[in-house]
């Protein structure tokens, strides 16, 4: 099966991000969700990225390069909100990525090199509605990114009804469970189609 390194989101690594990591460990995936935070846990969405920006988003960028370089280079790069910034730039940026997994966050490609890698698939989620996701013009990010990957990568965007921003965290009042669930369904097939490839 395929093995995913997950960055949380700005909140930190909450008990909801650990459960996205069980789900997809409960398919049969390796999956890691290391700790950008040290610990530390936030209530709001501007208290995360207040510390994010305290830390230095490079120190952030820095620890998850580590925690990356001791690991298999055969990885799928995921991230939530916050952590997609550090999973798109190792994806983009480290050699022998299997796939890339957004959720409800995308950047610009140019922002961690020339191009996205030649036949990298990439599932990019978020809710149309969400002031950040599509308020701030990641949707957009996400649309130019599966034009640029082209038909030579398995490169999809999926957008959900609703405004929520973290809405697959079920630990929190954002949680949408209908959407999360077929989120998740989604994840699920796009993973085992990797390893399948990969064999």
């Amino acid at each position: 099966m395929s093995e995913v390194l997950l960055f949380h989101h700005a909140l930190g690594l909450t008990a909801g991000v650990l459960d996205i990591a069980a789900h997809l460990r409960s398919a049969g995936h390796t999956v890691h969700a290391p700790d950008l935070f040290d610990g530390q846990v936030f209530a709001s969405i501007e208290d995360g990225v207040g510390y994010a920006g305290e830390i230095g988003f490079g120190t952030i960028l820095d620890r998850a390069a580590t925690i990356a370089a001791g690991l298999p280079s055969d990885l799928v790069y995921a991230g939530i909100s916050l952590g997609v910034l550090p999973a798109q730039q190792l994806a983009q940026t480290r050699p022998g990525a299997l796939g890339a997994l957004f959720f409800e966050s995308c950047v610009p490609v140019s922002e961690f090199g020339d191009g996205w890698p030649a036949g990298l698939p990439v599932q990019i989620h978020g809710m149309d509605a969400d002031p950040f996701f599509a308020g701030e013009g990641d949707i957009d990010s996400a649309r130019a990114l599966v034009a640029v990957a082209g038909e030579s990568a398995r490169a999809e965007l999926f957008v959900y009804p609703g405004d929520q921003h973290l809405f697959s965290d079920n630990t929190l009042p954002s949680f949408d469970a209908a959407a999360t669930a077929t989120m998740l369904e989604r994840v699920g097939e796009f993973l085992a189609d990797l390893a399948e490839n990969h064999r």
